[in-house]
């Protein structure tokens, strides 16, 4: 039996030519896989807008043991892309039942909950997300847009997906204010420290 573990690393940047590129997020990306192959996990690998076949991500899903999303926040959200590639493959891990078996309610039981019908236990999904939002804008009640809102609760349409399929979600990851005063280098370079303190490796 292959012991090593894996990683999948998504990144769901769509280009739009002379004005977001994708360079950022792929060197996120980058640093990730590159810090995942130094800690001895196979990486499997899916950019979104160069395409994918829904099953074949099942299973790469099924096969990984952690699972990144490189995004950029787009108008509050992955860019559409995202959602149309989550359609597709966890609507395939639902009919397969490879990801779930229903939303986890029962007419028996009915203290079981929606949302725990999950067969994907044990593995951890992680958001990194690059924004034009400043940090000063998150965790703050007197910020008008997010009023005391952390970076987790505006990712929770991201994460619930992978909640709901009985996967843990650890701390996000995030590069702000990356149009304007944003630190990214720093943001970079700490990067794999959070990727080894989230992951416990």
């Amino acid at each position: 039996m292959n012991s090593t573990k894996k990683v999948l690393l998504i990144n769901t940047h769509l280009n739009y030519p002379n004005w977001s590129e994708g360079k950022l997020n792929d060197a996120f990306h980058q640093i990730a896989k590159e810090f995942f192959i130094s800690k001895g996990f196979e990486v499997l690998e899916t950019k979104v807008e160069d395409g994918y076949d829904a099953d074949q991500e099942v299973e790469k899903h099924i096969a990984a043991d952690v699972i990144i999303l490189q995004t950029p926040i787009n108008w509050f959200g992955a860019p559409w892309i995202y959602k149309k590639y989550v359609d597709e493959v966890f609507n395939s891990g639902l009919a397969s039942a490879k990801f779930l078996s229903g939303d986890g309610r029962t007419r028996e039981d009915l203290t079981k909950q929606y949302g725990t019908g999950g067969k994907m236990q044990g593995k951890k999904f992680m958001v990194c997300s690059t924004w034009n939002a400043p940090k000063a804008s998150f965790d703050d009640s007197d910020q008008i847009l997010f009023e005391g809102r952390s970076t987790a609760d505006v990712l929770i349409q991201i994460t619930s997906n992978y909640r709901f399929c009985g996967v843990d979600i650890v701390p996000d990851y995030n590069c702000f204010d990356i149009f304007k005063d944003g630190d990214i280098v720093g943001t970079l370079e700490n990067y794999p420290a959070h990727l080894e303190k989230v992951f416990n490796i």
